[in-house]
């Protein structure tokens, strides 16, 4: 499963190199130890380590034990713990590891947590060793965040836990989010769809719905919470299924905080434009979902992402997408408010083109990276901000000057 780290060197902070004489009557000796000498023991016992020397690395370890640098004494336990287990005395190695955990906070606090967990693993105390781990993954340095997600993964599949066990792994494989926000958004939708078309929802509808005159009178909430109300169940299972394909496709490119950006602005500039052009109310989410297709659309041609079999399956089939749909809307005039389908995928377009993926490597990237390095597109962050700060501005605008249109009615 696990196997305690190697004992590093002593903390940063030493100023000379006591000889060797100093450090053997220092460690015979009694008393306060200078922290010069004391972080050279640290050194010394990391070398007997390396060289095998495990009693002779718990003499040195042991002597500094008790210093009253939380950090040099800390790092002396997690030393001396490891001499111990080298030398087959777990037990008392573990009970060394424990002790680090009374100190305050200290930079060898992680490798005790680590130590203890891997030790309770061994001793057939899963869920001891999930709760240790936890707190290691707290403490974890960035590099080993993914070992640390697949073996809580591993002890939540044993314990039972098969949803943690979905998160972790996912994590530790860097998929994103075991629960994509697209689930939750569509949940939401679903949940309060019903409730507004069940006998007594009408209140939930007509608080909600996109009211263009309530709109032009302040209310302009309604600009969003539009896309949690549908005009019956096909409605919202045709939009609902689409977003189902769509949302994961946009998370694993752009990233759940770029979707949700995506998701809310499209639904704005959906619904500015319905407001601005169409007074009959409106309901349902199209508008956003139009902006998803506009992203992915415009996004997969700027950036070229590398796509999977699936993700290419979809990006091939959206052109044919957009013209049937925007072909029906048309088709339909009065039934289907096509302003919000245009609107909201304009600003798709718009977002896909100036925001460069979050976590899909581009071929760009791909080219431009370096050994070690994460894969970066080359589009400066300012400029991403300013073209995401445009859209809101043009939005923001939009429904300034909407009641102008309204108030004459």
């Amino acid at each position: 499963m696990d196997h305690p780290p190697e004992p590093t060197g002593a903390p940063a902070g030493s100023n000379a190199i006591p000889d060797a004489k100093t450090l053997a009557d220092a460690v015979a000796a009694e008393g306060p130890l200078t922290r010069d000498v004391a972080l050279a023991l640290l050194d010394r016992g990391a070398a007997a380590v390396a060289a095998g020397e495990y009693p002779f690395a718990a003499a040195y370890y042991q002597r500094v034990v008790g210093f009253d640098d939380p950090a040099v004494t800390g790092a002396a336990l997690l030393g001396l713990g490891e001499s111990l287990y080298r030398m087959d005395r777990e037990p008392d190695a573990v009970a060394t590891w424990e002790s680090i955990l009374q100190l305050p906070e200290n930079p060898s606090t992680y490798g005790a947590w680590r130590n203890v967990a891997a030790a309770r693993v061994r001793a057939g105390e899963l869920n001891g060793a999930l709760a240790a781990y936890r707190q290691a993954d707290r403490r974890a340095p960035a590099a080993d965040k993914a070992e640390i997600a697949s073996r809580l993964g591993w002890l939540s599949k044993e314990t039972g836990s098969q949803g943690d066990a979905r998160r972790y792994f996912s994590r530790s494989r860097g998929d994103g989010p075991a629960l994509p926000l697209t689930w939750l958004v569509i949940g939401l939708t679903v949940i309060v769809s019903f409730i507004a078309d069940s006998s007594g929802g009408g209140q939930v509808l007509d608080t909600l719905a996109l009211d263009k005159r309530a709109v032009a009178d302040g209310e302009w909430y309604r600009l969003l919470s539009v896309v949690l109300v549908h005009g019956g169940v096909l409605h919202l299972f045709f939009n609902m299924y689409a977003l189902w394909i769509l949302g994961p496709l946009v998370e694993g490119i752009w990233g759940t905080k770029s979707f949700a950006v995506f998701y809310v602005l499209a639904a704005l500039a959906g619904s500015t434009a319905s407001f601005l052009t169409n007074p009959i109310p409106a309901v349902g989410a199209s508008g956003a979902i139009f902006g998803l297709i506009g992203v992915v659309f415009a996004g997969t041609r700027a950036h070229h992402p590398i796509l999977d079999v699936r993700a290419r399956a979809i990006v091939r089939q959206l052109g044919t997408l957009i013209v049937l749909n925007l072909a029906i809307g048309f088709l339909a005039a009065g039934q289907i408010d096509n302003a919000a389908h245009i609107g909201g995928f304009i600003a798709g377009l718009w977002l896909g083109f100036v925001v460069p993926p979050g976590r899909a490597p581009t071929l760009s990237s791909l080219w431009q990276r370096t050994e070690g390095a994460q894969p970066r597109d080359a589009r400066p962050m300012p400029l991403v901000i300013a073209g995401v700060l445009l859209l809101v501005a043009v939005i923001g605008i939009a429904i300034a000057i909407g009641p102008l249109t309204w108030s004459a009615g």
